[in-house]
C-alpha cells in the first residue's frame, strides 16, 4: 500500500499549521466521539514536563470502494452477498489471454472525489503492477498507481469539539496525498474445523479508491472525525456507499509516538479497521501501548497490528522490519489515463461521451455535507451542533424539513422534536430513519396541535410515544384518551385553587418570597389536570392565589 515516507511526515508535521491557513475553504464537521483516550483536556498520562510529554502522531490509509455497477477492468457485476465465485469473469480468475478494459465510471468518481477535497487531478496518470502472492489474488499482482496517481495534494477539514465542557469547535486539516486508482483482491475464507481455507473471487477486481492521509492526525479522535467527514462527502458525491459493515470502506491506521520537536517514533500499522468508533478506540489504545513500551526502556516494534474489539486491543499480525520489495513495473496492458479539461481541449475524432472531462465532472458536484450545515443554520437559525446532527444522520435532514413545510412550527422547535425525541427513539431501537414509524407528516399534524393550542407540550410528548407504539395518528390518540387542553377557566381555577387550599406551608413560603416552590403547586395542578392544563395560565393563576 501506498504510505508516506518518515522525511514527508516530519515536514508536513512541522507545517501542518501552515496548511491549515491555505486551505481553509475545505468542508468541516462537528464531531463528537467517546473514545478510550481524549487528546483534548485529557490528564498528564506520566509527571513529566509538557516539553517532554510523548504524543501520538497518525495518519491514514482508506480504501473506498468505488459505487460502480461493475468491476475496474471487466464486466462482472458488483453484489454484496452474491454466492460465492458467481460474478468472477475470465479477467477476473487471470486466466491467460484476457486483458483489462477500464471502467470509465469508476475513473469518474476518482475525479469527482478529488475535486470534492481540493485535489489537484493529474492531466496524466499511470497504471502500475504490484507484485505480491496471496491465494485471493490470482494474476500474482495487483493493478494500481504507484508512479503517478489520478489525483495528488487535496485537503481535508474537519471539527470536534473540545475546551473544559467540550463545547468549543476545534478546527482541523488533513493533508492528502493522493488518490490512486486499484484492484481489489478476493476474500480467503478460514474453515479452522477442517483446517482449510476457501476462495472466494467476488470482490476480485472491484474498483477502489486508495485515499492516502498525511500523519497530521494526534489520537483516535481527530482520526474518527476525519473519517467520518470522509465517509459523509463520498456518499453525498454518490462515489462510494461508505457501509463500513460490509467492507465499502476500510481504514488502516500508522501510528507512532515522538516528543514534540524530536524526529517521528517508529509507527505500526493497524490494519482494517471497519468501524468509526472502532477506529478512535484501536488508535487510542495503540498510542498508549507505544507510550507504555518507550517509558519502561522497550523498543516498539515495527510491525502490522489488528484491532480486537472483544479485547479492546490491537494484536500482532506480522513484522515490517524486512522491506517487501513489490517490484513494482508500469502495467503494459493499460496507456496512460488522461483527463482533459473541456470539450474544447478534447483531440479531433475523440466523442466527448467516451472521455473523462474536468468541466462536465466540476458542474456535477453536488452540495458537500459542510455547505448544508452552512445552508441550516444560515435558512433556519438552528445551532450548528443541531444543523451536525440533521446533517450526518443519513435521512434526518431531509425528514426535518419536510417536517418543516407541513407545521407552522419554527425551525428550532421541529429541530428539537426532531433531534431529541425521534432521535432518541431510533437509537433505542437501533433503527435508521427510513425505518422511522413516525412518518413526516404525521410528526407534523402533532406540533401542529400543539401549535395551536389543543395540547401542552408535555402531553405532545406522551402523544408521540402512544404514536410510536400503536401506530394511530396524534389526533386519534387526542380524542380517545381526552388530552385536549382544558379550555373551561372556571374549572381550571378550581382545581389550582384546591391546591392551594391544601398545601398551606408552599403558599407560606412563597409570600415569604421564596417564588421557587411555585414550581410545585404547578406540579400538582399538572398531575391533577393530566398535563392537560396551559402552563402559562396555570402560573398565572397560582400567582394570584399565592400573592
Amino acid at each position: 500500500m501506498a504510505a508516506s515516507s518518515v522525511a514527508a511526515s516530519e515536514l508536513l508535521h512541522n507545517t501542518s499549521k501552515h496548511l491549515s491557513v491555505l486551505y481553509s475553504k475545505a468542508p468541516c464537521v462537528i464531531r463528537q466521539i467517546s473514545t478510550c483516550l481524549r487528546c483534548y483536556n485529557q490528564p498528564q498520562l506520566r509527571a513529566e514536563s509538557a516539553s517532554q510529554q510523548l504524543v501520538g502522531v497518525v495518519g491514514l490509509e482508506i480504501h473506498a470502494q468505488i459505487n460502480s455497477n461493475t468491476k475496474l477492468f471487466s464486466s462482472s457485476p458488483v453484489c454484496f452477498l452474491a454466492p460465492p465465485n458467481s460474478l468472477v469473469s475470465f479477467f477476473d480468475a487471470s486466466l491467460p489471454g484476457t486483458l483489462p478494459v477500464l471502467n470509465r465510471r469508476c475513473v469518474e468518481a476518482a475525479v469527482m472525489t478529488g475535486l470534492a477535497l481540493d485535489c489537484t487531478i493529474n492531466r496524466k496518470s499511470l497504471f502500475d503492477r504490484k507484485h505480491y502472492f496471496y491465494a485471493d489474488l490470482p494474476a500474482g499482482y495487483q493493478i494500481t498507481q504507484q508512479r503517478r496517481p489520478i489525483a495528488v495534494d487535496g485537503m481535508l477539514t474537519y471539527s470536534l469539539l473540545g475546551g473544559i465542557k467540550r463545547s468549543q469547535v476545534i478546527k482541523k486539516n488533513v493533508h492528502i496525498k493522493q488518490i490512486q486508482l486499484e484492484q481489489d483482491s478476493g476474500k480467503s475464507l478460514h474453515d479452522d474445523v477442517r483446517s482449510q481455507t476457501l476462495i472466494d473471487l467476488n470482490r476480485a477486481g472491484v474498483g477502489l479508491m486508495e485515499l492516502v492521509m498525511e500523519p497530521d492526525m494526534s489520537c483516535g479522535e481527530e482520526a474518527a472525525a476525519a473519517v467520518r467527514e470522509l465517509q459523509l462527502i463520498l456518499q453525498a458525491l454518490g462515489t462510494c456507499q461508505g457501509n463500513m459493515s460490509e467492507g465499502q470502506l476500510r481504514v488502516d491506521a500508522n501510528v507512532s509516538v515522538h516528543r514534540p520537536g524530536e524526529p517521528l517514533g517508529i509507527r505500526t500499522e493497524v490494519k482494517n479497521i471497519n468501524s468509526v468508533r472502532y477506529l478512535a478506540r484501536a488508535i487510542d489504545y495503540e498510542i498508549q501501548r507505544q507510550i507504555d513500551i518507550l517509558q519502561r526502556g522497550g523498543t516498539v516494534q515495527n510491525e502490522t497490528r489488528a484491532y480486537d474489539a472483544k479485547l479492546g486491543e490491537t494484536i500482532p499480525m506480522r513484522d515490517k522490519e524486512g522491506l517487501q520489495d513489490y517490484r513494482f513495473m508500469p502495467e503494459p496492458n493499460l496507456p496512460p489515463l488522461i483527463v482533459f479539461e473541456d470539450n474544447a481541449s478534447l483531440p479531433a475524432g475523440i466523442d466527448a461521451c467516451q472521455a473523462v472531462v474536468l468541466q462536465k465532472i466540476r458542474e456535477g458536484l453536488p452540495e458537500l455535507p459542510s455547505v448544508k450545515r452552512d445552508r441550516l443554520v444560515q435558512m433556519y437559525g438552528i445551532l450548528p451542533e443541531h444543523s451536525f446532527t440533521l446533517v450526518n444522520e443519513d435521512g434526518l435532514m431531509e425528514y426535518f424539513e419536510a417536517v418543516l413545510k407541513e407545521t407552522k412550527a419554527g425551525p428550532r422547535k421541529v429541530t428539537g422534536w426532531v433531534t431529541n425525541e425521534l432521535l432518541g427513539q431510533l437509537r433505542q431501537q437501533d433503527m435508521s430513519v427510513a425505518q422511522s414509524l413516525i412518518s413526516p407528516l404525521a410528526l407534523a399534524e402533532l406540533l401542529e396541535l400543539q401549535e395551536t393550542g389543543h395540547i401542552s407540550s408535555s402531553v405532545a410528548k406522551q402523544v408521540f410515544q402512544e404514536m410510536w407504539s400503536s401506530g394511530k395518528t396524534a389526533l386519534q390518540i387526542i380524542q380517545e384518551q381526552d388530552l385536549g387542553l382544558i379550555s373551561d377557566t372556571a374549572q381550571l381555577h378550581s382545581i389550582c385553587q384546591k391546591v392551594v387550599d391544601s398545601h398551606p406551608d408552599e403558599v407560606h413560603a412563597i409570600r415569604n418570597g421564596n417564588k421557587k416552590v411555585l414550581n410545585k403547586l404547578m406540579g400538582l395542578v399538572k398531575k391533577e389536570t393530566r398535563g392537560r392544563a396551559d402552563p402559562v395560565l396555570v402560573r398565572k393563576i397560582l400567582q394570584e392565589e399565592t400573592s
